[in-house]
């Protein structure tokens, strides 16, 4: 069987049923990952800072320079989060923050650098297409320079955010201040080309049609058959919750879970060169959470010991380790604790659970 066709993954979007889409994309699954095991990572969001001035409709967590309740961190109060991760196992720091229009690069690599000497056990996954974007412009430097700066401090990975549909009609709706398309991908490769891995995500449920989902997938499927730089493709809905997008749109409305799992199992399905997908509990619940697990996800995600951006928006679920081991068991997989990079760090026999 050739490689999926964009008409044949509209076709099963539109028309195969729920039912039939799941036993496919387990199907998939298990012929990528047939000893069941099933990872998750343990966790902090770290946003360094609430001032972002891209204004992106669909958030609800930024502020301006001069509002009341802007922040920018401390390196000591960013300390302070980093030992409270440590002291429940945590290895990695998720560690992104607004577009704040002041910090040039060199206070970024005093940051990286300055985690990576003082917590040298921890993996810096930080910093999305849009933060190195706008680094790289007030810095007057490119976008491979911000990386190997901070790929010389300490930065490990850098995460997919900002990537919300890779659709410049879309973009231009819910984001017009946000890196276009080609930008957002050439950032990426960028990473991908000095040896930094990345993740893909995707939010949908905004403006989109059906056709841009599959030219997102699309256009992800043909960079990692370029560069091998994805480690993993994440996806979760639009949380509407305080969002002016969601007053400019009422037609807007909250997805639903059945219209989650049907494009997740098509993601794994089109997605052919990604070995790992994500599960979206956070925005979605547990127990959806769970159930993506039968529809082609391998990866529960990230205990996220802090999240902000999307409790912003009106999502308030949480989950600890001990949870996301029960729940991975109760559908007969094997839960692992894994690292950045999908190495497995402990995987936990049903006779511990």
């Amino acid at each position: 069987m050739g490689r999926m066709t964009n008409n044949e993954a509209l076709e099963l979007i539109k028309n195969c049923s729920l039912s039939e889409l799941g036993e496919m994309a387990l199907k998939r699954k298990r012929e990528l990952h047939p000893k069941k095991i099933t990872s998750f990572v343990v966790d902090r969001n770290i946003n360094y800072t609430n001032v972002c001035w891209v204004d992106c409709d669909f958030c609800a967590f930024y502020r301006h320079a001069k509002d009341g309740d802007a922040y920018v961190l401390s390196f000591e109060e960013i300390g302070k989060k980093i030992d409270e991760l440590i002291a429940i196992g945590g290895t990695q720091i998720l560690f992104q923050g607004g577009v704040h229009p002041k910090l040039k690069i060199e206070w970024y690599e005093d940051l990286v650098a300055w985690i990576s000497e003082h917590y040298p056990t921890i993996t810096i996954h930080g910093f999305s297409a849009i933060e190195i974007d706008y680094i790289a412009r007030i810095s007057k430097i490119s976008y491979k320079e911000v990386l190997q700066r901070l790929q010389a401090k300490g930065l490990f990975s850098i995460p997919g955010a900002g990537a919300e549909i890779l659709s410049d009609r879309v973009r231009d709706i819910i984001a017009p201040k946000k890196l276009d398309v080609a930008n957002w991908l050439d950032v990426h490769r960028q990473a991908h080309l000095v040896g930094i891995k990345s993740t893909a995500t995707m939010m949908f449920g905004t403006v989109e049609t059906d056709e841009e989902i599959i030219e997102h997938w699309e256009h992800i499927r043909n960079l990692q058959d370029e560069t091998g730089g994805f480690r993993a493709y994440i996806m979760w809905s639009y949380q509407p919750d305080n969002t002016k997008l969601a007053k400019e749109h009422p037609e807007i409305t909250k997805q639903s879970s059945n219209r989650y799992l049907r494009l997740l199992a098509v993601s794994r399905l089109y997605l052919d060169n990604f070995r790992n997908i994500q599960s979206s509990w956070v925005t979605q619940g547990s127990y959806v959470g769970q159930l993506a697990l039968l529809f082609g996800a391998n990866d529960l995600g990230s205990t996220m010991m802090e999240e902000n951006v999307v409790a912003a928006a009106g999502a308030a679920n949480r989950m600890n380790q001990e949870e996301m081991i029960r729940l991975i068991s109760d559908i007969d997989e094997i839960p692992a604790k894994r690292d950045t990079a999908y190495n497995m760090l402990e995987i936990y026999n049903k006779e511990e659970v």
